[in-house]
This record gives C-alpha cells, structure tokens and sequence, in this order.
C-alpha cells in the first residue's frame, strides 16, 4: 500500500502538510487548520509541490528562506484510494494512520483550493479536535516547538548558526 504522512511545519504560519505517496513523489496539500476526524470540519487545503518520498520522514528545522521552520511527523501511515486518483478533481481514500484512520475525500473547489473532509463513518469523531488532543510527532514524540527550541539552542553554541537544511536528502 502507499504511504501517506502529514508534517506540521511552523513556516510563515503554522500548517500542517498533508502529503500522498502517488507515481513515484509525495503529491502534497498544505492545510493550514490541520485535518480533522469531525466530518463536519472542511478544511481547507492548498496544492504545493511535490516532495520526495525521502522528505516524508524528515523532522527538524528547514533552512532559510520563505519555508523555513520546525517540522515534525505528524502521522504517517499507509492509505487506499477508494475512489479516483490525486490526478483527478475529487477522489476518495482511506487512511490507516497512528492519529488519522478512516475515509477522507479532497475535492477541488478553485484553481489552487482544495477541501480537506472527513467521511462519516466508523473511525469519525464529531467534536473532536486531533490537532489539539495530539500535538506532538508521531516519530518522536516532540511538539514543533521542541523542534524549534532545539534549533534556537543549537544555533546559538555554533560559529556561522544558520538552520538545517534537508535537502537534498533529508
């Protein structure tokens, strides 16, 4: 099965990037309230470039520049497409994550402008809100801001500082 992984990433706002294993590269939304396991929360979601299948396990500090900050792995896990592909204007997936399980679905709603939702079903829970309950990385264990704290401490011992930079292999 493909794997899928969700990062959160503290860049110019904090947002959660939702990322699907599909032909050969991790096909990429940033989503910027987070996914949700309420079925009534759309969440909006933003196409953005795809990244290699090696930046799906990537944790720390991005280098400089307009992406940079602390990231972690939010969840991860396999999926399913239920219905259609990434390719397509709205397809269907189940999710077999450490935080998200169950059936989503994104539909494009414009030319760069997704939904993000949750479907009713077994693993759905109204009212809940994931990205609260369970902040920190599911690789581990540290909150974005363990991360970025971390950061700060280690560029201040070091001559030059400056910030990780994954690439190009994370």
């Amino acid at each position: 099965m493909p794997r899928f992984v969700v990062q959160q990433h503290d860049a110019t706002t904090l947002h959660y990037d939702f990322r699907l294993e599909h032909d050969g590269v991790l096909r990429s939304w940033a989503v910027p309230k987070g996914p949700s396991m309420d079925p009534a929360h759309k969440r909006l979601a933003i196409p953005v470039e795809d990244h290699s299948l090696a930046y799906g396990g990537f944790e720390g500090l991005v280098g400089m520049g307009g992406g940079s900050g602390a990231v972690i792995v939010w969840d991860r896990g396999e999926y399913e497409l239920l219905n259609g592909t990434p390719d397509d204007d709205r397809f269907t997936f189940a999710l077999h994550g450490e935080k998200l399980r169950g059936g989503f679905a994104l539909t494009r709603t414009g030319p760069k402008q997704w939904l993000l939702v949750k479907k009713a079903d077994e693993e759905a829970r109204r009212g809940s809100d994931v990205t609260a309950e369970r902040p920190e990385s599911v690789k581990t264990g540290r909150t974005w801001r363990d991360v970025a704290e971390g950061g700060r401490r280690q560029d201040a011992s070091r001559r030059g500082g400056g910030l990780i930079d994954p690439s190009p292999s994370p």
